[in-house]
């Protein structure tokens, strides 16, 4: 691949850059304490077209490529991981199934209002007793007439209870994958309910929430592709929602290298900048070189997408080292920072919050360790 960017690319990389320390990065420890975002912010991102990113033309995005949308995921980890996870959710969880999957109606229905940041969507897939175990959820889809009632719950739901729409998995058959189908579910249904949840680690910002379905009816056209078709769709969308997850770890990385390094050269200690001791250059060092080898992972998986090549196994790859790396480096950016590091006036504290759930969710990175074992011995250790 040509690691040379693009004009474009590259003017995109700026636009999202400059939009995240003017809109993002002043108030990312505000709404961290608040645990809540300004939702202004997320509709400027679909006015400026960047939640149309990898969307046709044609359902109102703005087209694009796969290595440009990291780029700009990249650059939203760095100011805030939680507007990165509002952003990879509605835009590469639930957007591009919709424009994968969808009919005419249903991709006219939902898509421009999405990429406009008009209405936001959640994928609602994990369940109470199903995690990575996804294949044995429980939420249930009855055929009622020409309709479909839903009834189950969701847990740990990004965008839950801020979404307008839900792509909710539901068994319509079988035990097991086969029987598992999508829908397109409007929050406001009746017997629809999200309750937030409150007090996590990190991605404060973001509202995550419990879902409940209480018999909840749509019309059989809110089904999202063929029957039995759900469980392709969702691993479809989460092989390339671990990619955006890998490119927020790289924005996480980025910002702990540049906040350590321009601390290390202000903060004075036995008579001199920390930035000459040559443990605190080993800190930074490490730092860097992970930052680098994280995203040349995420900008490999990205030029295979964008080529129309196999890219799941690079893209657990790239998502188990970017998120295990951005834990360890936030750690050594706090070491750099010593005890103002664990205050948040500073941002490598938050840095530290936000990187600890990327090696749990979208696939732990012990399920990324199976995936890429099975890839290299052709061997399955799931059941």
């Amino acid at each position: 691949m040509d690691l040379v960017l693009s004009e474009e690319q590259a003017a995109v990389r700026r636009l999202a850059a400059d939009f995240v320390d003017r809109e993002i990065v002043p108030h990312a420890a505000e709404w961290d304490r608040a645990e809540q975002v300004d939702p202004t912010v997320v509709r400027r991102l679909g006015q400026l077209g960047l939640l149309g990113l990898t969307i046709p033309e044609a359902d109102g995005g703005v087209g694009g490529d796969h290595l440009t949308y990291c780029l700009v995921t990249e650059e939203l980890g760095r100011g805030d991981s939680s507007i990165r996870g509002i952003f990879s959710v509605s835009l590469g969880l639930v957007g591009r199934s919709i424009a994968g999957y969808g009919t005419d109606d249903q991709r006219q229905r939902w898509l421009p209002a999405l990429c406009a940041g008009e209405a936001l969507g959640c994928f609602g897939l994990t369940e109470p007793e199903a995690g990575s175990d996804a294949a044995s959820l429980t939420t249930r889809a009855v055929a009622v007439g020409d309709r479909w009632r839903l009834t189950g719950s969701k847990t740990f739901i990004t965008n839950g209870s801020t979404a307008k729409v839900a792509l909710i998995f539901a068994r319509t058959g079988e035990a097991g994958p086969k029987g598992i189908t999508a829908f397109l579910v409007p929050t406001d249904s009746p017997g629809f309910a999200a309750t937030e949840i409150h007090g996590k680690l990190g991605l404060r910002g973001q509202a995550t929430a419990q879902l409940t379905l209480d018999e909840v009816e749509v019309p059989a056209s809110a089904q999202l592709g063929e029957l039995g078709q759900g469980f392709t769709i969702a691993m479809n969308a989460l092989a390339k929602g671990r990619l955006s997850l890998a490119a927020g770890c790289v924005g996480i990385l980025q910002g702990c290298l540049t906040a350590a390094v321009e601390y290390a050269k202000v903060r004075h200690q036995f008579g001199r900048p920390i930035a000459g001791f040559q443990l605190v250059q080993q800190l930074l060092a490490e730092i860097a070189m992970a930052t680098d080898a994280a995203r040349l992972l995420v900008w490999r998986a990205a030029d295979l997408i964008d080529r129309g090549e196999p890219f799941e196994t690079e893209a657990s790859i790239a998502k188990l080292y970017a998120s295990e790396a951005a834990v360890r480096a936030a750690n050594s950016a706090l070491q750099v920072f010593g005890g103002y590091g664990y205050v948040d006036e500073y941002p490598v504290g938050k840095y530290l919050r936000d990187a600890r759930v990327t090696t749990v969710y979208e696939g732990t990175s012990q399920i990324q360790q199976l995936i890429i074992g099975r890839a290299l011995t052709g061997v399955s250790a799931f059941r």
